[in-house]
């Protein structure tokens, strides 16, 4: 399925900048927070506040039991990720912009991302105590596997190797600070691109959500990919209502195969 709009905005773009949401890591498999059968039809997102986590010992268990959940799954980059990498390497895709913690824009192969949640892949140490909203560790990150080692081997509090601090997940929780540095890099891109194309997000939760604005702020043109309507559209010049990998790759190749 071809969508010619969305062919020529890509074709007659030069620096391109995807912001992805959960709705593309949902056609890999990876159930979001809404979703019948999703992570939090099983575990109270309530208890999930950084807050809470530092507190709360058994609120740690819980989410370790919830990360491995998550990984047990195994989800696969889609066709929507690596519609996303050929537009990179044809020279026309600047970054990706995400909402998403699976790390598949890189499995997929994506060189420069930005991942404005932070990555289910890997942990960190956020001391002890940690300022409320915000982690004040040591320094120390490790893969997520370490984690989960730590707790086949009967830790079930997992600390800081280096430190002793408390180990989480290097993901943004419910009331931790976004990292300013992560915002500023997506701004960057933004305001540099000369078409953001939004994919599979509802454009609700902000900053991230205010992103189509800036880059109307910027000059950029805004294609909006996604399978419901956003509260964004009145401001793209493109606007596609189904799902990522229905319609990228064959608007990709569509667009990459006349250049040149």
């Amino acid at each position: 399925m071809v969508d010619e709009s969305l062919v020529d905005a890509l074709r007659t773009a030069s620096r391109v900048v995807a912001f992805s949401g959960a709705g593309m890591s949902t056609e890999s498999g990876v159930p979001d927070f809404r979703s019948p059968g999703g992570i939090w039809t099983r575990y109270d997102p309530r208890e999930f506040t950084f807050d809470r986590y530092v507190d709360s010992a058994d609120v740690r268990a819980r989410s370790w039991q919830m990360r491995r959940e998550f990984f047990d799954a195994a989800p696969q980059p889609n066709p929507a990720h690596d519609a996303l990498v050929t537009l990179e390497r044809d020279g026309r895709l600047a970054g990706v912009i995400t909402q998403n913690i699976d790390g598949l824009h890189q499995q997929a192969g994506s060189q420069y991302v930005v991942e404005l949640h932070g990555t289910a892949r890997d942990v960190q140490c956020i001391g002890w105590p940690s300022r409320p909203g915000e982690p004040a560790g040591c320094g120390w990150q490790g893969k997520t596997e370490w984690a989960f080692d730590q707790v086949d081997l009967g830790v079930d509090d997992p600390t800081c190797p280096v430190c002793g601090g408390l180990v989480k997940s290097a993901t943004i929780s419910f009331g931790q600070m976004l990292d300013r540095s992560v915002m500023e890099a997506a701004t960057e891109l933004v305001e540099e691109s000369d078409l953001l194309l939004t994919v599979g997000s509802s454009l609700q939760v902000y900053p991230a959500a205010g992103l189509p604005e800036l880059a109307v702020q910027a000059g950029s043109r805004v294609a909006i990919i996604n399978d419901e309507p956003t509260g964004m559209d009145h401001l793209a010049d493109v606007v596609v209502r189904a799902r990522a990998a229905e319609v990228l790759p064959d608007a990709v190749a569509a667009a990459t195969s006349q250049t040149g």
